[in-house]
């Protein structure tokens, strides 16, 4: 892989809320709200159950309320929050949280705010003005000439193409001072529908919430990179495009996740694969956003990866579930904290990290894990006490 220039990941910083869904016991009480349902219950324990997770986080305790109590389950319509009372639950809860992950990134780079140049933001989950970004640089302490750009809307795929882009300025860089802070929060169980049609049911068993952040730019002063990057690639997959849609409705954001976007990942995916295939051998260490399941099967499948190649992204969705864009870093930390325990650390091992999101849209990152420890290391915290 192409490490010229020497552009890395320098470190990362994770969040998640303090309220944590468990999954067997949420899937109990939306089938309680469904009662009048029973198609519509029985579907709900189903799915709730093939889904492999154990729990997410939410930042909204209402989540944990009885199924009588919940304003977001499904029931009577008029009692559901409406998208502003969301808006407002998001300007509120999403500063904390990416504060935290982002703090935490700096810290475990060893990159003193000031030193920052590019701050990339994402989020699909929420939205007001004056924006993410410039309420970070007053919380962080960030000059104040920061070259910021918010990705709004991009879905999952979101956290990779921030990387990619991180990586794109750094590498533009004649000088190498550019340092990139990528902060990326989605507080995804506000979307919550009151709804007990299959596709709203599917999403309220999938999501949750929370914040990663890292620092890119050219390693300094003999520190270790965490992961070296490469040239990043994105492509728009053929035929995915009513796939997975994500609209705004009255009662928040209506998500739509086809059943079919496996089946396209399985067609697609082996193409563009290949380019990253040195000699014909795929890749050893793989970050695979975790969006579910049947994403994860179809990338294990079709590029015939093993088990402890999915694992951390397995676990992953185990522990949080989907939070969109904050995934793949939650991953990428997984899969630096396994490497990291290995015994035997010999030479480099490369990967690639792949993500999907609208359009149908892949994301996809060459990387190289550096076995040197790395001082500071951070894990999930929660913001509240």
């Amino acid at each position: 892989m192409d490490h010229t220039p020497d552009i890395a990941l320098l470190g990362i910083g994770t969040a998640v809320p303090a309220w944590r869904l468990d999954q067997a016991d949420t899937a109990l009480r939306v089938a309680e709200a469904l009662r009048d349902d029973p198609g519509a219950a029985r579907w709900a324990r189903r799915i709730f159950r093939q889904q492999g997770i154990e729990a997410r986080y939410t930042c909204e305790p209402n989540l944990l309320e009885e199924a009588g109590a919940c304003r977001y389950f499904p029931r009577s319509r008029e009692a559901a929050p409406a998208t502003a009372e969301r808006m407002g639950v998001y300007r509120r809860e999403a500063l904390p949280l990416a504060r935290l992950a982002a703090e935490r990134a700096l810290a475990d780079s060893g990159t003193p705010p000031g030193a920052v140049t590019h701050l990339i933001t994402t989020s699909c989950t929420g939205q007001y003005l004056p924006g993410l970004d410039a309420e970070l640089i007053r919380a962080l302490g960030l000059p104040a000439s920061v070259n910021r750009l918010p990705l709004t809307f991009v879905g999952c795929a979101a956290g990779l193409k921030a990387i990619g882009l991180a990586r794109q300025f750094a590498a533009a860089s004649p000088n190498g001072d550019v340092c990139v802070l990528v902060v990326c929060v989605e507080l995804c169980t506000l979307h919550f529908q009151p709804s007990g049609a299959r596709e709203d049911l599917f999403a309220a068993s999938l999501f949750g919430d929370g914040a990663s952040a890292c620092v890119v730019g050219a390693p300094a002063d003999g520190r270790t990179a965490v992961f070296r990057l490469g040239q990043p690639r994105s492509v728009l997959l053929p035929g995915g495009e009513a796939d997975m849609t994500w609209n705004i409705g009255p009662y928040g954001f209506e998500l739509m996740l086809s059943a079919n976007v496996p089946r396209l990942i399985r067609t697609h995916l082996p193409a563009e694969i290949r380019p990253f295939m040195a000699g014909g051998t795929a890749p050893g260490l793989w970050a695979i956003h975790p969006g579910g399941r049947g994403i994860i099967d179809a990338v294990e499948e079709t590029c015939g990866l093993s088990a402890e190649q999915t694992r951390p992204s397995r676990e992953v969705l185990r522990q949080y579930g989907n939070m969109s864009s904050v995934a793949i870093l939650f991953v990428m930390q997984e899969l630096r904290r396994e490497l990291q325990r290995r015994p035997t650390r010999t030479g480099p091992l490369d990967g690639i990290a792949v993500a999907f999101g609208p359009g149908l849209t892949a994301e996809l990152l060459p990387f190289g894990f550096a076995h040197a420890p790395v001082p500071g290391e951070s894990g999930q915290v929660a913001v509240h006490a």
